[in-house]
């Protein structure tokens, strides 16, 4: 008997490679991804953080600035004051992953002196 060959097969190693190559590119962009956006987010914590504290001390426009230079790219920096306290809010998108917003809050209790201002 004599066996016979299996037109079916053709190019199937090339297809595997290709499916397999597309997803070895996938998953490290998606890793990629989750390390932009990570690092987007301590950006975020700090410029809040910082906003927060100069905001009560009561440098707002400076607080602003510093956030701005601190935070990533267009981030949107609000500052709220509520009685005694001020709240710093930074949100900011990650470029890699354009359907995530990240946000990061800080509050700090306003200083004797700036809240006499």
């Amino acid at each position: 008997m004599r066996a016979r060959l299996a037109r079916g097969d053709d190019g199937a190693v090339t297809v595997e490679v290709a499916i397999g190559i597309a997803s070895i590119v996938t998953v490290v962009l998606l890793c990629v991804g989750a390390i932009a956006a990570a690092s987007a987010q301590v950006r975020c914590i700090d410029a809040a953080r910082e906003a927060a504290r100069l905001a009560a001390r009561g440098d707002r426009t400076v607080a602003v600035d510093v956030a701005g230079r601190v935070a990533p790219p267009d981030a949107d920096i609000t500052l709220r004051e509520d009685g005694e306290f001020v709240t710093a809010t930074v949100r900011a998108g990650v470029p890699l992953l354009p359907l995530v917003v990240l946000s990061a809050e800080a509050v700090a209790v306003r200083e004797p002196e700036a809240a006499d201002e």
